[in-house]
């Protein structure tokens, strides 16, 4: 099993560093050299037609409709943050993901390469989607429209690079998010608290995960700066979204009718949250809501054989994020021990049924006809953070 896995990972990694870590997207439609010539780009429904089309295909259109492959900051974030956890690897002794002295060049690369992707519009450091994106009727983001959630993961990695470079440019630049946290993200009261709204545009104002993410944003900050308002800023997000947790610890995605469902990588990023600020903060008035989050999380959405689910009613579409977060999860909550079981099964049906003998994970399995087209950042850059986070858990086992 250890080295089925191992073996996997290294050709994931191969492909990802054979393709520069630049790739294609599920929403990247509007990216369409094609699309971008005709006059079809000015109507909100022929947008959203677009991009659900491309979305949803199983067939790859992107070469032929003019998509070019690019570097994604959420992805490069999450490639970050995976060379960082086998640089660790390699400060143990298991070199075989990379030698220090590379994996440093690598973690430097990507650093800088978030430094030179990052929106300077802003009150700080930003990052978004390398895509215009159309939600619905609601509204239309533009290229590179910062968002809370693209801005989290690479806040994190570079942390996690200035750990291990002590490179004061790292820390700086992840720190000058917490002021386009506080300042650029809209806020929803909500309960004893609020929400930090998706995006500084008005839309998606209303996504627990997303708030949350911006709490933990700040508490990270907080960490590193010790800037009070960052912990007390964070607690009120915190408390909106644990004030609206339900009895049996679920959370649904957000407040409208049309976000009720819930899901299981957006649970996990909300434990994630919630654990990061207790971890930074020192306050573990949440604990309850912790283990009452992560007991459905594991009850609801993992079946027999380690079969992920995506809904908490539902199994399929089964995407890649569903077993990717689970590590990560595990990781985060000081849980991998003792799921370890679990964990092994899940990684071991996703390598089975979700990767390709190239290297590359697929996007989304189904019961019919399943996506197996590479994406960049949503399946392989997610994936590789999620297994060296594996790695890592699992090489501390076996010290």
């Amino acid at each position: 099993m250890k080295s089925k896995i191992e073996s996997s990972f290294l050709k994931l990694k191969s492909y990802c560093e054979a393709e520069s870590f630049a790739g294609w997207d599920p929403y990247d439609g509007l990216n369409s050299k094609i699309f971008n010539a005709l006059p079809f780009k000015h109507w909100d429904l022929a947008r959203l037609a677009w991009i659900q089309g491309f979305k949803r295909s199983p067939i790859n259109f992107r070469k032929l409709l003019l998509v070019p492959k690019e570097h994604n900051a959420k992805g490069i974030g999450l490639f970050l943050s995976g060379y960082c956890n086998l640089y660790d690897l390699a400060l143990e002794g298991e070199t075989d993901f990379g030698t220090k002295e590379d994996l440093l060049s690598k973690i430097n690369e990507l650093a800088n390469l978030l430094d030179e992707l990052k929106n300077k519009n802003f009150s700080g450091a930003c990052w978004g989607y390398n895509f215009p994106w159309q939600a619905r009727r609601l509204f239309l983001f533009p290229k590179d429209t910062p968002t809370v959630v693209a801005t989290t993961f690479c806040v994190e990695a570079l942390f996690k690079a200035y750990e291990i470079t002590k490179n004061k440019d790292f820390k700086n630049l992840a720190l000058s998010a917490a002021n386009f946290v506080m300042n650029d993200l809209n806020r929803t009261p909500h309960h004893s608290g609020f929400l930090f709204s998706y995006s500084p545009y008005k839309g998606n104002n209303t996504v627990y995960n997303a708030s949350l993410l911006g709490a933990k944003t700040l508490s990270l900050c907080y960490k590193y700066s010790k800037k009070k308002i960052y912990k007390q800023t964070a607690l009120k997000a915190i408390k909106a979204a644990c004030d609206s947790q339900e009895k049996d610890g679920s959370w649904v995605y957000g407040l409208l009718p049309v976000q009720s469902w819930k899901d299981s990588f957006h649970t996990g990023y909300n434990l994630d949250a919630i654990s990061v600020y207790k971890q930074c903060t020192g306050d573990h008035q949440f604990e309850e809501n912790i283990k009452k989050g992560f007991d459905y999380y594991i009850q609801n959405f993992f079946e027999k054989e380690g079969v992920p689910k995506y809904y908490n009613n539902k199994t399929y579409p089964i995407d890649i994020h569903c077993p990717g977060q689970l590590f990560v999860t595990l990781s985060k909550l000081n849980k991998f021990k003792n799921n370890k079981v679990l964990a092994d099964s899940v990684l071991n049906w996703s390598i089975q049924n979700m990767q390709s003998p190239k290297g590359f994970f697929y996007y989304q399995f189904k019961k019919l006809i399943s996506s197996k087209i590479s994406y960049m950042r949503w399946s392989n850059a997610f994936m590789f953070n999620a297994m060296s986070t594996y790695l890592k858990e699992n090489h501390t086992l076996d010290v």
